[in-house]
């Protein structure tokens, strides 16, 4: 399952890690403060209460006995916890199989196997921390000696052990351990903040190249950043305005050599209506007069006049597109009978008996047309199966509801049964002079046919697209609106901004 936007944005990555930095350096430092605190209060506890015991026993020792009995051991153990008013001494000393503790039948669970073997080993004092349970108690073991650092020391085989409980070191600790937990909560809150301060600073100019490359993608080629500063961020808005300005001159470079295009295909086309009106009527009476020609040049007759017409048709067809560019094309509307409107169209050029027709009855599918541009549209797609597929060649009409909305169409489908489109001209059939064959430079069209019949159903705020079917040849497929009253303003601006929306459309030649 993908995870949240909110989740993946730089605010919340930059909060998460200031606060991690920051729990993790709270963290480090409360343990090594916390360690050397430990130590330090138990290093201290400890130091004094051995130096205290040694003193003590030192004073203590002149008056045992030798060999001390057990009246002797037990006077000494008192004495020794008696040098801690609190009472919080237990005292156990030794002698041989001799024993006494400060507190009677005291069975001093604290002394371990380990301390005893110490203190039998070792005339110095050894000590060692006991937990039991959640409590913690000193012990310290020494052996009393006779004698001095001159005559030498000599173990009198007495031994001395000392518990004291820790309790008021395990609570500096336990404090110790509270007050760095309090302070990791404002460590983190600060954390917290500055982070969205950070994120702030930061995301600010990243807001603002957002919303400026959006205003670029939607055609605002003017929109610019603020440059403030001289970090990243200000280098990056530096570039950022680099690059628009440098795609504002390239597109209005294109823009103004499109146009002088357009103005030089309508001003050409315009210019050569006239001669081609004077080339047809004198084509036209040639052609009367061509039988009685010789044959060589009847033949050169009949080619001048069928180029002529050619180049006529050509020069509509320029004439056409220049209108769509132009965002001149206008649409006369009429509420007809499509199904008959397409019988006349394949009628008026002698189809009729080359192209099979699933029809609706008469009146059983009407809409709101222009009657002229869809006369040009089935002429040009059928037109084109004709020439470019195979018979049987099938024109189809039918109503549909289109997904989602609740308008109805109008579909127009023309099937041949050709070789179809090759997958890599399939995305290119609308463009404009496109081939699918580059071999072939001479068409009986001019080339323009598919895309004045995409430039005529957008203006109907329709679709055409071309695919192959699966039991072979090509499919043609038109989605006209099928208005009942005034037209919709979209279809309105479809009509007056063709020119600057279309795709280069173009045609299966």
């Amino acid at each position: 399952m993908p995870r949240a936007p909110y989740l993946r944005g730089l605010r919340t990555r930059l909060v998460v890690a200031f606060a991690l930095v920051a729990a993790l350096t709270a963290m480090t430092t409360g343990a090594l403060t916390f360690r050397e605190a430990r130590t330090g209060v138990l290093q201290q506890s400890q130091d004094a209460v051995i130096t205290l015991m040694r003193t003590q026993t030192n004073r203590l020792a002149p008056g045992l006995g030798f060999p001390p009995g057990q009246a002797d051991l037990r006077r000494f153990a008192v004495d020794l916890a008696a040098v801690q008013p609190s009472g919080a001494w237990r005292v156990l000393v030794t002698y041989g199989e001799l024993r006494a503790t400060s507190v009677p039948d005291d069975p001093f669970k604290e002394l371990t196997s380990t301390l005893r073997e110490a203190v039998d080993s070792h005339s110095a004092t050894v000590f060692q921390r006991v937990k039991n349970g959640s409590r913690t108690s000193l012990v310290v073991g020494m052996s009393v000696v006779f004698g001095s650092g001159e005559t030498g020391f000599e173990l009198s085989g007495v031994q001395v052990f000392l518990t004291v409980p820790q309790a008021t070191e395990q609570a500096y600790v336990d404090a110790l351990v509270s007050a760095v937990e309090r302070a990791t909560v404002p460590a983190l809150a600060l954390a917290v903040l500055l982070a969205l301060l950070a994120a702030r600073g930061v995301l600010r100019p990243v807001r603002a190249l957002r919303n400026a490359t959006r205003s670029i993608a939607e055609g605002r080629l003017d929109t610019r950043l603020a440059v403030n500063g001289s970090d990243e961020l200000a280098d990056l808005s530096h570039t950022f305005n680099e690059t628009a300005a440098a795609l504002e001159a390239s597109v209005a470079e294109l823009r103004g050599m499109e146009a002088q295009a357009r103005r030089f295909a309508s001003d050409v086309s315009h210019e050569l209506r006239t001669p081609l009106a004077a080339m047809s009527a004198v084509t036209g009476v040639l052609d009367e007069d061509a039988a009685h020609l010789e044959p060589d040049t009847a033949t050169a007759v009949r080619l001048i006049s069928e180029e002529t017409v050619k180049l006529a048709r050509l020069v509509d067809d320029l004439m056409e597109i220049s209108r769509f560019d132009a965002g001149a094309a206008v649409l006369h509307l009429d509420e007809i009978d499509l199904a008959e409107s397409l019988r006349r169209t394949l009628a008026a050029r002698a189809w009729t008996d080359l192209v099979d027709t699933e029809l609706p009855p008469p009146d059983a599918l009407r809409g709101r047309v222009d009657p002229r541009r869809l006369d040009i549209v089935v002429a040009n797609l059928v037109g084109n199966a004709l020439r470019h597929g195979a018979r049987p060649v099938r024109l189809c009409l039918y109503g549909s509801e289109r997904p989602g909305e609740a308008e109805r169409v109008a579909v127009i489908e023309v099937l041949d049964s050709g070789p179809g489109i090759t997958d890599s001209a399939l995305p290119h059939v609308f463009e404009r002079f496109y081939k699918s064959d580059a071999a072939r430079v001479r068409t009986e069209g001019s080339g323009l046919g598919l895309a004045i019949t995409r430039e005529n159903v957008r203006v109907h705020g329709g679709t055409v697209r071309a695919a192959n079917r699966a039991e072979g040849g090509a499919v043609f497929t038109v989605e006209l609106p099928l208005f009942t009253g005034e037209l919709p303003s979209r279809a309105h601006e479809l009509t007056r901004g063709s020119a600057s929306g279309a795709v280069s459309p173009g045609g299966r030649s």
